[in-house]
């Protein structure tokens, strides 16, 4: 029988980590990101936690060529079990266009790369954002954001961005909430699951990063139920479960692990209205 494989792209950030120490029990890990040496010190942190059956590759997560070799490689360790999609750019690491060409167009090219290789069983999660729930789900850039792999999508984003990091970020982040629905049905004709997950203000080094340059981080805190930032295990938990057999008819949504903070913004919004 095949060995089970978990592709997490991201791989060596803190939530990419997180999530391989829980993965990494079940079967075998291949984590991908574009720092070789980022990747040796994650696969030697996560042996000293006793996970052992670690792979990785360097991916510039924009390059169909990189992309289509992560994918090639995990078939040729086995059979894709889980495929966990947290690679991405915040506003305070890139201009507008590297963001949609990272959130957005990424976000295509692997999953365009790796359904190819889903069978009965495969899951697939997506790291969004509650960014992505600030943005209108619907908007002249809908259709532009269901379609990442369509000719000149970056240059047909910026009309809707003019610029703007932040907001770049937020509809990439949407973007992904949009495709994940759009491609339940795909995935679904393999047998597979696509999901996403949206964060909110999680203590990772991204989101401290975050949090030490934009002022509205601590407004988010402030207005969250839970008073208090995740950590990237109880995002890990949140992808493992979906993962699981145990979420075996679950698919096509969005889950988010914000503390709250979205649903708040919400009543706060129907209250001022």
């Amino acid at each position: 029988m095949a060995k089970h494989v978990y592709v997490i792209t991201g791989g060596s950030g803190g939530m990419g980590k997180a999530i391989a120490e829980l993965v990494g029990k079940k079967g075998t890990v291949l984590l991908a990101d574009i720092s070789e040496e980022r990747l040796i010190q994650t696969k030697k942190e996560l042996a000293a936690k006793g996970i052992t059956d670690v792979y990785y590759q360097t991916v510039e997560i924009t390059s169909k060529e990189n992309v289509a070799a992560l994918a090639k490689k995990a078939s040729e360790l086995g059979s894709l079990k889980g495929l966990v999609h947290t690679a991405g750019l915040s506003p305070t690491m890139a201009d507008s266009k590297r963001i949609t060409a990272v959130n957005l167009v990424g976000t295509g090219i692997v999953l365009d790369a790796f359904l190819p290789f889903a069978t009965q069983g495969t899951a697939v999660v997506c790291i969004s954002s509650m960014s992505g729930h600030m943005a209108p789900r619907v908007g002249p850039y809908s259709e532009v954001l269901k379609q990442p792999l369509a000719e000149n999508v970056i240059d047909r984003m910026e009309q809707f961005t003019q610029g703007n990091a932040d907001a770049a970020y937020s509809l990439s982040k949407l973007g992904v909430l949009l495709i994940v629905e759009d491609q339940a049905w795909t995935w679904g004709e393999k047998g597979a699951r696509i999901t996403s997950i949206s964060p909110g203000t999680i203590n990772t080094p991204m989101g401290r990063q975050e949090a030490s340059q934009q002022k509205e981080m601590k407004t988010m805190l402030d207005n969250t139920p839970l008073r208090r930032e995740g950590e990237a295990c109880e995002i890990a938990s949140a992808v493992a479960f979906l993962l699981s057999d145990a979420a075996s008819y679950i698919t096509g949504i969005d889950l988010r692990v914000d503390g709250g903070t979205i649903a708040n913004l919400n009543r706060l919004q129907a209250f001022q209205s």
